[in-house]
């Protein structure tokens, strides 16, 4: 039988026999990339996937609101709310685990820049620093820093793993810009990377849609894809052989990230907590963010269009938002929790299937760009390990702290680079005034070399006037921020 031959029989019987219509017309090496396209594809899971998706679709239509309650105050704890010795604890106890070698980070970084114009991956991005340090080189000094700390507060050195997820075109981009810049003084062989999953585009109907005559239309998993990745790219296997029992868990693009935060850890740690979430008060009812809270007894985060506006303007006797904890992707995990959702549960995480216009190739040959939705891609969400978890908490974090996202250019004036500037200008410049210093005008920027969170500064800045901008720098920072 030839090759033809089989792949139509394949295709025949999973009702996708029309992937091959341009065979005759392919030469011999789009035949062979359309074999591999072909050869990857679990056609009775993809059958699967999509009877599940497109029921999803039917079910979303309603609202939650008879099933939904908030996050129990036993389950949720505010670092505004808390005393400074119970922070300190937590702080201590990440310390010691970070000391041991228990901590490593997942980086979800598979974006690319381009609706800020940037066509690179987004944690190359500068948003415009006085250093003019990336995404990528601010996470990795918080982390050099962090180690720094946690063995000053110890005495023991332990190393904190950076596990960075990317996408098929941007692991190459990102392993190059890692090297070029000498890993940013972390150690080699403490970055694993590893490529995100993709998943078919499908017909309302169900065909696989074909994006080119010799290649299949594919689109990435959704950040929810890092389970099924963790464990067939071998990061499971590599934290064990580590001894890595935590992940700090969070995206790229947020510019106030806490990396490996002992705080969080420590509270997680101490909880006893296989699964977490940090959160951060809803700004107003209406504010476009998903809420962490529970429906039908268990944990998920339910989207803002899923609950009425009168549920969303439910406030407590204190005033405050009664669903208020909004989502942030920034999770913590055991490895025992991530090894159980890659053997028992990863096959039953939620589909979320959003209709695009999807780029096809029509019976003439020709590629076609519709005008309105033509199909559907098919996503999985980090977030829907939650109701999977034996004990989940939540951690409420101060968003002018912790969460400034860059999402967009600069014309739409959120969630951009101007926006990431000015929530970290402000936070720095509150680090510097906390520490008793002044700082005259709004351009402040801290190198994480000096500070974590604003911790150790008095020797450098009390009594002192700081005119802007103000770039405090360390005599460990090179000389341009980047290359």
């Amino acid at each position: 039988m030839t090759v033809f031959e089989n792949l139509r029989e394949r295709l025949v019987k999973a009702q996708q026999d029309h992937l091959l219509k341009f065979w005759d017309e392919l030469s011999i090496e789009e035949q062979q990339q359309l074999c591999e396209d072909i050869s990857e594809l679990n056609f009775n899971e993809l059958k699967t996937y999509y009877e599940r998706a497109t029921a999803c679709l039917e079910e979303n239509s309603g609202t939650l609101d008879d099933r939904i309650q908030p996050i129990p105050d036993s389950k949720l704890v505010s670092i505004s709310r808390s005393s400074e010795s119970t922070i300190e604890d937590y702080r201590q106890e990440g310390y010691r685990q970070i000391s041991e070698g228990h901590v490593g980070v997942l980086l979800m970084a598979g974006g690319q820049g381009t609706r800020l114009g940037f066509p690179h991956p987004k944690g190359m991005y500068d948003v415009g620093l006085p250093s003019h340090k990336s995404l990528f080189r601010i996470q990795a000094e918080r982390i050099l820093k962090l180690q720094e700390l946690a063995y000053e507060t110890t005495g023991k050195h332990g190393y904190i793993t950076w596990y960075i997820m990317t996408s098929e075109h941007t692991i190459e981009p990102t392993l190059d810009y890692f090297k070029a810049n000498s890993f940013f003084g972390l150690k080699k062989e403490n970055i694993k990377m590893f490529t995100q999953g993709s998943l078919p585009c499908f017909e309302f109907d169900g065909k696989i849609i074909l994006d080119q005559k010799h290649r299949i239309a594919r689109a990435p998993d959704g950040n929810g894809g890092i389970y099924r990745a963790l464990r067939d790219q071998g990061v499971l296997d590599d934290m064990a052989r580590r001894g890595v029992l935590y992940l700090h868990a969070h995206s790229v693009d947020n510019i106030l990230t806490k990396v490996a935060d002992p705080v969080f850890i420590g509270y997680c740690v101490q909880e006893n907590a296989d699964c977490a979430a940090k959160v951060v008060e809803k700004s107003h009812p209406s504010e476009a963010v998903g809420v962490v809270c529970v429906v039908d007894g268990k944990y998920q985060v339910v989207e803002y269009s899923e609950i009425s506006a009168k549920t969303a303007e439910l406030r407590n006797s204190d005033g405050r938002l009664t669903f208020s904890a909004g989502n942030i992707c920034n999770h913590f995990f055991t490895a025992a929790f991530l090894n159980r959702i890659g053997s028992i549960y990863e096959k039953e995480l939620k589909l979320h299937v959003a209709k695009k216009k999807i780029p096809f190739v029509d019976n003439s040959g020709k590629r076609i760009t519709p005008e309105k939705p033509n199909g559907i891609k098919i996503e999985k969400f980090i977030f829907d390990v939650f109701e999977f978890a034996q004990k989940f908490v939540a951690m409420e974090v101060p968003r002018d702290e912790e969460f400034s996202a860059l999402k967009n250019n600069d014309s739409v004036g959120k969630d951009c680079p101007l926006t990431s500037r000015r929530d970290l200008f402000r936070l720095h410049k509150k680090y510097i005034e906390n520490a008793g210093g002044i700082v005259h005008g709004d351009v402040c920027e801290i190198s994480p070399f000096l500070t974590y969170a604003g911790e150790n500064l008095e020797s450098l800045v009390r009594g002192k006037s700081f005119t802007s901008p103000v770039y405090l720098r360390s005599n460990q920072d090179p000389m341009n921020g980047h290359l």
